[in-house]
């Protein structure tokens, strides 16, 4: 922890009962899930994005701007979750989620079949590092020699 910051750095984590319950229907039998708008908001995630990703973002921004929603990218991300949960929670593996993660899943799982990987599954910790760079949370697990500062 940085000395005089005067927070900690450690997230506080929701239980295991809290992440396994699905979200309750509202009153109105729509989705209980609502992105959190414009606030200050005091958790933070890292994402990174492709050059083509982000100018996918930048212009459904500018297209929300021209349809009278005005919105900045972060909002833009946090109703896209919230809505995409919300299908999770309501229509579980046949959300729309599951579907396109399971789709990527076996597409990758075909191609490491066909040998793309060059046979190196046969070689202990060969495909550690691919393995941990595609882990999807933002973190860097297993890049050896880099300091956090150095990682892209």
């Amino acid at each position: 922890m940085a000395t005089g910051r005067g927070r900690s750095r450690r997230v506080s984590l929701p239980g295991v009962a809290e992440l396994l319950r699905p979200a309750a229907p509202g009153p109105d039998g729509g989705d209980q899930r609502r992105a959190s708008g414009r606030e200050r908001h005091t958790q933070k995630i890292t994402v990174y994005l492709s050059a083509e990703e982000l100018l996918d973002l930048e212009r459904a921004r500018l297209a929300l701007l021209r349809y009278g929603a005005a919105a900045d990218r972060g909002r833009i991300v946090r109703e896209a979750i919230a809505v995409l949960l919300a299908d999770l929670d309501a229509r579980g593996k046949d959300s729309l989620l599951a579907r396109r993660i399971a789709s990527e899943n076996r597409a990758i799982e075909q191609q490491q079949n066909a040998g793309g990987n060059g046979g190196a599954e046969n070689r202990p910790g060969a495909n550690q590092a691919s393995a941990n760079q595609g882990s999807g949370d933002g973190l860097h697990h297993g890049v050896q020699g880099r300091s956090p500062a150095s990682v892209p």
